[in-house]
């Protein structure tokens, strides 16, 4: 597969054909990936290569060696998970489009946050993202055994057909970002257990919007439902801001 395609057309740094300079190590190749995407690992790295998105060379003892076309093009495969949360498939198709000549086109930055901050309608976001399990993993930066733990604490669903949304992908990234902090999955359980509580609050005001049977109603319903979560995700931020202040004065 060539690895060098050109430039995605969109404001996304595109992956250029220079292929010069001396090859690097995995080790080397993390180093200069983490300025910008600090949550990369050699695993993440090497779940690129299987998957195909990039190719590096191999040493006669079998070690990799990346060459500067072929860390760009990491990054964009990177980046563009990060900006607009596609499926490995998308970017993978994306690529072979740019090593032929091609432009693509990638949803920009508003609809990606639609889809994380649940402005689109719950269909619409699910075409707009639906990934597997490794997918998954490549998105957060977890391995299997995180995955499995945040699982099991209910902070992380897979969906019916196994397959996890843009819901999960923000809240996979978030728990691995506080993770970080050495806060674990089992210090959120009080964080998922008032979701669940403010989430059953919402549903009781907009409950009988939704059953009614004019159409028009079920729709303000649905804005509603979007609205109360704004407000309540802006009033729990405050909250907590104003706690943190009352214990640190």
């Amino acid at each position: 597969m060539p690895r060098t395609p050109g430039g995605a057309g969109d404001g996304t740094a595109a992956v250029s054909a220079r292929a010069d300079g001396p090859l690097m190590s995995i080790g080397a190749v993390l180093s200069r990936l983490r300025d910008e995407f600090p949550e990369v690992t050699i695993s993440k790295i090497r779940f690129l290569e299987a998957e195909g998105l990039v190719e590096p060379q191999r040493t006669p003892s079998g070690y990799r060696k990346f060459s500067a076309a072929d860390v760009e093009r990491l990054a964009y495969v990177l980046r563009v998970q990060r900006d607009h949360y596609l499926p490995l498939r998308v970017i993978r198709e994306h690529l072979d489009a740019l090593d032929r000549g091609e432009p693509v086109a990638l949803p920009g930055p508003a609809e990606s946050r639609e889809v994380l901050d649940g402005s689109l309608e719950p269909e619409a976001a699910a075409v707009r993202l639906r990934i597997g399990r490794e997918e998954l993993l490549a998105a957060t930066g977890a391995d299997g055994d995180t995955l499995a733990e945040w699982e099991s604490y209910g902070l992380v669903e897979a969906g019916g057909d196994g397959g996890y949304d843009a819901d999960a992908v923000a809240i996979g990234r978030l728990v691995a970002e506080l993770g970080a902090f050495g806060l674990e999955p089992r210090h959120l359980r009080a964080v998922k257990a008032a979701a669940e509580r403010e989430a059953g609050l919402i549903e009781q005001v907009v409950a009988p919007l939704r059953r009614h049977r004019n159409p028009q109603t079920r729709t303000r319903a649905e804005a509603s439902t979007r609205e109360l979560a704004a407000l309540a995700v802006r009033l729990h931020a405050a909250m907590v801001y104003s706690a943190l202040r009352l214990r640190l004065d």
